[in-house]
């Protein structure tokens, strides 16, 4: 699934300027939940975006997950 659009349009995000910068957070992101043990189908738009806006910080070094983002994955990896 491409989950860019989905990502852009609940971050606000317009163009395609950030596009290639947007698509490594996302892969981060669904590669995270996958290794957290959440199975693709339930790897929705909405915990992609968090992850992607958790993550998102211009190369500050301190991008971390956040606690809601944490949670709902361990939510996620028991369904």
């Amino acid at each position: 699934m491409s989950y860019l659009q989905a990502v852009k349009d609940a971050l606000g995000i317009t163009g395609t300027y950030q596009d290639k910068t947007l698509t490594e957070w996302i892969n981060e992101t669904v590669a995270f939940l996958k290794d957290a043990g959440v199975a693709e189908n339930n790897i929705t738009p909405g915990i992609v975006s968090r992850g992607v806006a958790d993550l998102w910080n211009y190369g500050s070094g301190d991008g971390e997950f956040s606690t809601y983002f944490m949670q709902r994955a361990t939510q996620l990896s028991y369904k």
